[in-house]
Formats: C-alpha cells, sequence, structure tokens
C-alpha cells in the first residue's frame, strides 16, 4: 500500500492560484447561480485549507515581527537597567568615599598633614609591598607615611613614579622604628618604649623590651616620636606571643599587624608636614 504523501508546496501554491482565478470567472455575470454552487461546495475544503494555511503564515510572521519587537525592548531594558545599577554603584562608591574621608579628618592628621587618599591596586611579588594608584602628579612623594582611616599604620611610599606609587609594609625586612607599648587595659600608668621590626611575610616582631618589664598578650604598641620615622600616636599592631631565653635579657616578642592586608583596599598618605 503506497502511503499518501502531501502536495509539495509548489502544487499547492498553483493549486490555489487556479481556485483564485475560478473565484474571479465566477464572479463574472454570465455564469450561472447553479455553477457557482456547485464550485463553491466542491471548492470548500480546499478553500478553508489556504484560507488556514494563509491566517497561519500571517499569524507566523506577525509573531515573529512581535518577537523581535518584545526582544528589542527587552534589551533596552536590560540597558536601562545596567545604567541604573552603575548609577545606583557611584552614588553608594561616593557615599563610602565621603564617609571614609569624613573618618579619616577625625584622625586630627589633617592640621598636621596633608591627607592623599588612594586606592590599594595589588601586591608586590615576593616583597612585603602594595602598589597604590596615586603618584607624584597627586603630590605623592617618597617617604610618606600610609596610614588607614582608623589610624592604622600601614608602612611608607618607598618607591613613586607618575600614576601609581610602592608601598612598603611595616613588615618588610628594611623597616625599624621606634614605638611605645601600651597595657591592654588603656592604662598609660608605664609606657614601655622598643622597637619594632619588620619579620618579612607580615609578620612584626618588638624589640629591646627588658624582661624587667611586664608585657601581656594583647598589649598594644603605637608609634613614638623616637626616630622620626613616623607620626607619633599611630596603632601599628597588638602582642602576639611573648617569649623569654633565660641567657638573652630582652622578652622575644612577636605582634600582630593591626592592619588585614587582605581587606586593605585604600590607605591615607602623609605629606608635607605643617
Amino acid at each position: 500500500m503506497k502511503a499518501i504523501t502531501k502536495p509539495r508546496p509548489k502544487i499547492k501554491f498553483r493549486l490555489f492560484l487556479s481556485i483564485i482565478l475560478l473565484l474571479i470567472l465566477l464572479n463574472l455575470p454570465f455564469v450561472s447561480a447553479k455553477i457557482k454552487n456547485l464550485f463553491y461546495s466542491v471548492s470548500l475544503p480546499l478553500q478553508k485549507n489556504f484560507w488556514s494555511s494563509g491566517s497561519d503564515t500571517a499569524v507566523f510572521f506577525k509573531t515573529i515581527v512581535n518577537y523581535k519587537k518584545l526582544a528589542e525592548e527587552n534589551r533596552n531594558l536590560e540597558l536601562k537597567i545596567k545604567e541604573l545599577l552603575l548609577l545606583n554603584y557611584e552614588v553608594f562608591d561616593l557615599r563610602k568615599e565621603n564617609k571614609i574621608l569624613r573618618k579619616a579628618l577625625d584622625l586630627g592628621l589633617e592640621t598636621e598633614f596633608q591627607l592623599i587618599s588612594a586606592e590599594v591596586t595589588g601586591r608586590y611579588i615576593n616583597s612585603d609591598a602594595i602598589f597604590i594608584n596615586k603618584g607624584s602628579k597627586s603630590g605623592v612623594v617618597k617617604g610618606s607615611p600610609a596610614v588607614t582611616e582608623e589610624k592604622m599604620l600601614v608602612g611608607k611610599v618607598n618607591e613613586v613614579y607618575d600614576n601609581f606609587s610602592k608601598v612598603l609594609l611595616l613588615s618588610d625586612r628594611s623597616m625599624v622604628f621606634n614605638v611605645e607599648v601600651v597595657k591592654a587595659e588603656g592604662s598609660f600608668d608605664e609606657i614601655v618604649p622598643g622597637i619594632i621590626n619588620g619579620a618579612g611575610n607580615f609578620q612584626l616582631e618588638l624589640k629591646l623590651i627588658p624582661k624587667e618589664k611586664e608585657i601581656e598578650e594583647g598589649d598594644s604598641t603605637i608609634t613614638s616620636v623616637l626616630g622620626g620615622i613616623f607620626p607619633k600616636g599611630l596603632y601599628v599592631g597588638s602582642v602576639k606571643e611573648v617569649k623569654g631565653v633565660d641567657i638573652e635579657p630582652f622578652w622575644q616578642i612577636k605582634i600582630q599587624p593591626g592592619v588585614d592586608i587582605n581587606n586593605l583596599n585604600k590607605v591615607f598618605l602623609l605629606t608635607n608636614p605643617q
């Protein structure tokens, strides 16, 4: 038994044209009503089929047009959403910047130094150092201390270029500066002077503290006026570990830096002391 095949598109189109021509001829005055009725009765299923096909085709093309229009509207809407997102981010970033700046101005350092805000852009390979996005064009000079908005000491500028600078962290092995040890409970009855040495790998050591001085975990270290490398009163870190060796007169003390380098995004540079 042979399978019934559907008429090919060309045959179907020719048949459709033939029916149209016959309909035109049937509307001529000399064609009788009986002939017209007979033709309409016989061709009605075909007319419905072609009308349905034509209607489906029209709906199909209309759907394509509507889809393209809808897709374009969606793209425009997505662009608007992205624009609003960027605008909201800019407003948020500006508010955050203003908040940080207000906090930095509360440090009291603006009366002694010019503050330059800079963003941390990366970490120096194989060294305790970071890069910032401000350089000589912004007024940065070599040796400028870098601090956070909480008045924590980060390090000092070591190299200056036009649009960026390298900041050595306190933990760099070349760093040596004077500090004072303050008791954890905030007592200033006895302030013990000492020296911070960078131990590398983001570690600090407190040196030259005699064993007769009572030093405990949690005690704070603050920059001293001695040495003149950094301004007085900047927070360095807290005592993490205290050990003593019998034959040595000084404690071996490890300091936990106050600044978490992994979460450091912004610093303030202190330049042009008044």
